[in-house]
């Protein structure tokens, strides 16, 4: 049963996973493969909660196999239970010292929880066992900044042009020669090897921007239905695209003693997606938007704060008064975040158009992970933005101001204080100076942010697109084309 278990998790059949599992389990409850197997499953059904807590319950049981202390530890990475997991992964690293994917993950987790040093010799330690380990390189590369005396771009290329190119692999190489030369100041090779680097995986996700616009479209219809929802005003919900500046928002009010951020959560729209039970195989989808029209919005507000104060109390113990869920995604559930929690805050991160698209263009994104798909494409990024754009301004105009704010990111930069106290005050807190101090906020970070939001405030990356000269053209074209003012 266990390893049929392991054969349907394999083939993406989490479901089957889940059942095989629970036949294991119960023919032998110590066996902690099955556990952990079982905790996979339930981590890839999106059940967060319970797929923690079997981790849990089966780490507690002192598991000496490498492969399950790997598998665990993954479920408790991806559950935010970041220094946990590096517990875990360091055993497996220790038990096992050649497998470079355990060494990789450790890593992964060491920088999740700011131990950036640490981070770096396990990463050094994967690519030592396997020197063509692209996520190992690629992680190096963004922790350490490249010199013409001290980079591995030979490496890389030679890894790049490789006989048999996989996608995902190039895409990691090539981001890590683009940030190569970014890190000495030749911009314009840097977004020639991001164009090379998404290449594949442009032609594998056949993207057409028409499906995010019926999206976005969709969305915006959510919030015309009046409806009773959960008065809780402790949610606070940071919006907007992804690689602009929602982390350093995050941290900033996080810092707060009366506030905890529970990270990236998928669980608004998840609830919405069960609630509705549209038999769509996508979570955000038009068909689930317009099933949302007549959801019982009570029922889901209060469903999601009980599901967001768990996760806040998973990776910062409980306390605080206000959770934060800075998942930018739910730009597009604005509208039924107001229905379901009409004392919640929104806040909104901007940033300049070319900067945002660019941001979104620039950033290795997870692989498997549809909702990006326009990020492989320069004119592809600024056609979303300009969606992106049109939706802001519909919350703008249709969500009460004093519970939907717009938040610029060059502002915040220029303004830290100001800023923080207008936004404190926005949420109904008073100001607190550690929210100034956010770079020695020691919480775990998970995105891709967990390394520049540990040093104090920078100004470098405004206006960053002026670098890139005549390349970024398709960009700035398309975002003309859609009537955004782009310069």
């Amino acid at each position: 049963m266990f390893l049929l278990a392991l054969i349907a998790a394999d083939h993406r059949n989490p479901a089957k996973a889940l059942e095989l599992a629970d036949r294991a389990v119960a023919i032998d409850g110590e066996h902690l493969g099955a556990r952990a197997q079982r905790a996979r499953a339930l981590l890839a059904l999106h059940r967060q909660a319970e797929a923690r807590t079997e981790a849990e319950t089966a780490a507690a049981r002192d598991p000496r196999d490498g492969h399950v202390l790997d598998t665990l530890g993954v479920v408790l990475s991806r559950t935010g239970a970041y220094h946990a997991a590096v517990a875990l992964f360091g055993k497996a690293a220790a038990r096992r010292p050649d497998q470079a994917d355990w060494q990789y993950n450790l890593g992964a987790a060491l920088q999740f929880t700011g131990d950036l040093e640490g981070a770096r010799r396990a990463y050094e330690a994967a690519v030592a066992v396997a020197p063509d380990h692209h996520r190992a390189l690629s992680s190096l590369v963004a922790l350490n900044r490249q010199t013409p005396a001290d980079n591995r771009i030979a490496e890389l290329e030679a890894l790049f042009d490789d006989a048999d190119p996989d996608p995902a692999r190039q895409q990691h190489l090539g981001h890590a020669l683009a940030k190569s030369f970014e890190d000495m100041g030749d911009y314009p090779a840097a977004l020639a090897w991001l164009i090379r680097a998404k290449a594949g995986r442009r032609r594998a996700a056949r993207y057409a921007i028409e499906r995010d616009r019926a999206l976005f479209e969709a969305a915006a219809r959510t919030d015309a239905p009046a409806s009773r929802g959960w008065d809780d005003p402790a949610p606070i919900f940071i919006i907007g695209l992804p690689r602009t500046g929602t982390t350093l928002l995050d941290r900033v009010l996080s810092s707060h003693p009366n506030v905890v951020s529970a990270g990236e959560l998928g669980d608004f729209s998840l609830l919405v997606k069960r609630m509705t039970g549209t038999p769509s195989p996508m979570v955000l989808d038009v068909q689930t938007f317009e099933a949302a029209k007549n959801l019982d919005c009570e029922t889901l507000g209060r469903t999601y704060v009980q599901s967001a104060r768990a996760a806040a109390e998973n990776r910062a113990g409980e306390g605080a008064a206000r959770v934060i869920d800075k998942m930018p995604l739910n730009v597009l559930n604005a509208g039924l975040i107001h229905r379901a929690l009409p004392n919640a805050r929104i806040l909104c991160l901007r940033r300049h158009p070319v900067d945002s698209a660019l941001s979104n263009f620039r950033q290795l994104f997870a692989t498997d992970f549809p909702y990006y798909d326009y990020a492989f494409d320069l004119a592809d990024a600024g056609r979303y933005y300009a969606l992106f754009d049109r939706l802001v301004a519909h919350w703008r105009d249709s969500l009460p101001s004093d519970r939907f704010v717009e938040v610029a990111y060059e502002d915040l930069v220029a303004d830290l204080e100001g800023q923080t106290r207008r936004l404190l005050d926005f949420v109904g807190l008073p100001f607190d100076p550690a929210c100034l101090s956010f770079h020695e906020n020691r919480a775990a970070v998970s995105t891709a942010s967990s390394a520049q939001v540990r040093s104090p405030l920078y100004s470098t990356s405004i206006g960053r697109w002026k670098r890139y000269g005549d390349g970024l053209k398709p960009l700035i074209d398309a975002l003309n084309d859609e009537g955004v003012i782009a310069t």
